[in-house]
């Protein structure tokens, strides 16, 4: 838009100078002196010329500034800020288990819904529920599940594998017991007492009672689902009182654990750990984390037991934990606490030297086992993912999970589909190979099918293109972006945009907060310069959602950071579908068509202005009323083009949720390119010389009034404006696809307003106005015949062009929206057929 204004700016300053040298080439003739009502006094006559030249281009300067839609960009605004109340009371975004609908925070990217080629988006919590189920653990090979209880007693899953007994052994029940006292201990977790009906609070006098009654709370669902998981197993967290925790064990007695350090969870370690010391006075560090975090740290333990079993789980699509513990004597806990409050006292860089303390202090572990969580796909989140994609989206999935259970996930969620051919760039991978080589080897894949992502009109994806998937982990991703000192073949940033561009989709697992934040700045800073959105529901994704062009948060369980970061935010990943597929496309054709317009009805509004001075001997004197000039843009027409902007739909919202190909006919900037630029340009010239001219042959009839008599200047200009107001105003009208009262109201309404307007401007002599020109001026137009025949022939020739066009390319160059229209047009006609013969059949059988 910015660019066009630029082209008008240079056009106004254009007419400007034109008309500027013309009048003084005009004037230079000796034989020609100005027109008597031009006459200048002796001391203008004896000027400096060079001023004289410099305040007339001035002059012509504000006598065609209207072509400068000032106007245009207020309109603009309040289109934002009314249009984006319209998915603020949608109530397909509302959510009745919320209790909340879709909000907007900011309401300057409306048009920008409309135009998202990437998609970025979280896994837990946006594409799932983020309502974690506890499903087993593993304990050194042995599997736990919750129901497989039989008197009191936990049995062994028979579903485990490499077990290494069918039951476990003393040693192995010490470990069991240290595992689960390690998962109802190492938490951030809240226990809050139900209140009965009269809200007496149930207290926790006894056991028994305070088992059934206590609600887990945690900014983690994770560990709520774990703590929940502990209880059903016989081990029951009970409260945090005084630095004691307390836990009911299998025998329902009370364990205190006084509570001495906590070593808090970031997404950098991927880890979190707890000092705590027994009653007998024994310290313990537990810690649970990543596999990725805690494997490397353990000394001791059935890793490969554990570690099968985490794979196994993964690929199943769960969210597992491994859990681990070392004691402390007393001098190394001692130790430990001088290392910490250094770091935690240190005045620069505290957070990296507890980070480093941190990692120090959670080494040479033993480890206990490994958990399993669900946490299920949202409703219809593999639908929103597939409308996307149909859309012409790339959507990818930043995740923190474990390639597995996020690769699971995206399978689940239709991301990868079954022939997807999958490519991986992970660390196991260029372990085995240079990251230099799998780098050109998948370059080398994808290249195999070029175009493998081109897309027809209809279909999305050809049936006989290859669709790749790609999958990167966090530590894969450092290596690409890391730049070498000298930037050549060791940039690998190029390549893997290239592999990126070919693939249909791709899963960011083991991803730090600010590798998310990285990946959308490198696609945004890519050379095609794609608009980027990204959404996401925890204070995880808040960098991601402030990089990209386009912010959505859910209104997550893991509170409202991203909401409140967000450009928007809307209940459910579901709720995505309808916010692009129809918001962002009616949206985008709105304000398109908005500012078209305006740059059309202006160069119509002002050409004739500039058309006029070639009649009056370059007088700066101006073609309109300055009430016409005035209200034209604030009164006139400026009511119809911001409701057109608000409530037009130029295809029904049911359409485009139906056929998400059609989000592909806006794409890329299309409605608002230099070509469509140019034709509502050349079109507002063509309607301008249209009515200047027409007006002007018509003038020169001298039978336009019944007695002979000859219209003046400002009958002239005041015909020229009405044919200008009632060809801009029907445009819009012919324009409109979905009419309503209020259309009506507001298009009709314009135009009788000026009528009337007119009528009380030139039908009373206003007494604080030092000049009468426009007395009686509407009235003895509106008297003539002649000329109401000419406001009626003139409108029509200008409206014709355009409504011709609109007929040749809708049956030679139909779009996509105009071919469903078409089909589902005829589909109805059949079926009006069909019924009508089947009631012929029927009436010819009673008969």
């Amino acid at each position: 838009m910015n660019a066009f204004l630029v082209v008008y700016l240079c056009i106004l300053i254009s007419k400007a100078l034109v008309n500027t040298v013309l009048k003084y080439v005009w004037q230079s003739n000796p034989n020609r002196d100005e027109p008597w009502y031009n006459q200048k006094t002796e001391s203008e006559r004896q000027r400096n010329t060079f001023l004289k030249a410099f305040t007339d281009f001035l002059a012509f300067m504000v006598l065609f500034n209207y072509i400068i839609p000032v106007s245009m960009y207020v309109t603009v605004e309040m289109q934002k800020f009314l249009g984006s109340y319209f998915i603020t009371w949608d109530e397909e975004m509302f959510d009745d288990e919320l209790g909340e609908g879709a909000l907007v925070n900011t309401s300057d990217l409306n048009e920008e819904l409309g135009q998202v080629e990437y998609v970025f988006t979280d896994k837990t919590g946006t594409l799932t529920e983020n309502n974690m189920q506890f499903i087993e653990c593993c304990i050194d090979g042995h599997v736990y599940v919750p129901h497989a209880i039989c008197n009191g007693q936990i049995m062994p899953g028979t579903t485990g594998i490499d077990m290494i007994d069918s039951s476990p052994v003393e040693e192995g029940m010490e470990s069991e017991e240290l595992f689960f006292r390690a998962l109802c201990l190492c938490h951030t977790v809240q226990v809050k007492e139900e209140e009965t009906i009269d809200g007496i609070k149930k207290g926790l006098q006894q056991c028994s009672k305070s088992s059934s009654s206590s609600v887990y709370i945690s900014s983690s669902p994770d560990e709520v689902a774990l703590v929940e998981g502990m209880k059903r197993l016989g081990f029951t967290y009970l409260r945090l009182k005084d630095s004691y925790m307390e836990i009911q064990n299998r025998e329902d007695s009370i364990e205190r654990f006084e509570l001495m350090e906590v070593l808090s969870f970031d997404s950098v370690r991927r880890r979190m750990s707890v000092i705590v010391r027994s009653h007998t006075g024994d310290y313990y560090l537990f810690c649970k984390g990543a596999d990725s975090s805690i494997f490397p740290r353990v000394i001791k333990g059935k890793v490969e037991q554990v570690r099968a079993r985490v794979e196994h789980n993964a690929v199943e699509g769960l969210r597992t934990l491994c859990v681990a513990y070392k004691m402390l004597k007393k001098d190394e806990y001692e130790s430990v606490c001088r290392q910490l409050n250094s770091a935690k006292l240190a005045l620069h860089d505290r957070e990296k030297k507890l980070a480093e303390a941190y990692d120090e202090i959670e080494q040479d572990l033993i480890l206990l086992g490994a958990t399993a969580v669900e946490d299920r796909l949202q409703e219809k989140a593999a639908d929103t993912i597939e409308s996307l994609h149909k859309a012409g989206m790339k959507v990818w999935v930043l995740t923190g999970d474990k390639m597995e259970t996020a690769a699971a996930t995206c399978y689940a969620s239709r991301l990868f589909h079954r022939n997807t051919q999958i490519l991986e760039l992970t660390t196991k991978r260029t372990e085995e190979q240079s990251l230099h080589d799998v780098l050109f080897e998948l370059s080398r894949t994808v290249h195999q099918h070029s175009g493998s992502l081109s897309r027809d009109s209809i279909s999305g994806l050809s049936q006989d293109m290859q669709d790749y998937g790609l999958i990167i982990d966090g530590a894969t991703l450092s290596s690409v972006m890391k730049p070498t000192e000298d930037g050549s073949s060791g940039n690998y940033k190029e390549i893997f945009l290239e592999i990126c561009r070919n693939c249909s989709a791709v899963l960011c697992c083991r991803m730090a907060p600010l590798q998310k934040a990285q990946i959308v700045k490198l696609i945004k800073a890519s050379k095609e310069h794609p608009i980027t959105l990204a959404i996401g529901d925890g204070a995880n994704d808040v960098s991601m959602i402030l990089e990209a062009h386009v912010g959505i948060g859910i209104m997550g369980k893991e509170g409202r950071q991203a909401a409140r970061n967000s450009d928007y935010a809307i209940p459910k990943f579901k709720h995505l579908k309808k916010m692009l597929l129809v918001h962002g496309h009616y949206y985008y054709i709105r304000i398109a068509e908005l500012v078209q317009y305006f740059f059309y009805k202006n160069v119509c509004f002002i050409f004739p202005q500039f058309l006029y001075q070639f009649f009056c001997g370059f007088s700066q004197q101006p073609l309109y009323d300055t009430a016409y000039l005035t209200l034209y843009n604030i009164s006139f027409t400026s009511l119809p083009i911001l409701l057109y902007s608000l409530i037009e739909q130029h295809v029904g919202m049911d359409i485009l949720k139906k056929d998400p190909y059609l989000y592909m006919d806006i794409s890329k900037n299309c409605l608002l390119r230099w070509r469509t630029f140019i034709y509502w340009t050349f079109l507002g010239v063509f309607d301008a010389l249209v009515f200047f001219f027409g007006a002007y042959f018509l003038f020169d009839n001298t039978t336009l009034t019944s007695n002979g008599q000859m219209f003046g200047n400002w009958t002239f200009g005041t015909l020229v404006f009405t044919v200008l107001v009632f060809t801009v105003t029907l445009k819009l009208a012919l324009d409109t696809h979905y009419w309503t009262w209020i259309n009506h109201f507001v298009i009709w309404g314009s135009l009788l307003f000026y009528v009337v307007f007119s009528l009380l401007w030139g039908g009373i002599i206003w007494p604080f106005l030092n000049y009468q020109r426009m007395y009686y001026v509407f009235m003895q137009m509106l008297s003539s015949g002649p000329a109401w025949l000419g406001i009626i022939l003139l409108i029509t020739v200008s409206l014709l062009p355009d409504v011709v066009k609109k007929v040749i390319c809708r049956q030679l160059w139909p779009t996509t929206a105009e071919k469903i229209q078409r089909i589902r047009a005829d589909k109805r006609v059949f079926i009006h057929k069909d019924d009508s013969l089947l009631e012929g059949r029927h009436s010819t059988s009673e008969a």
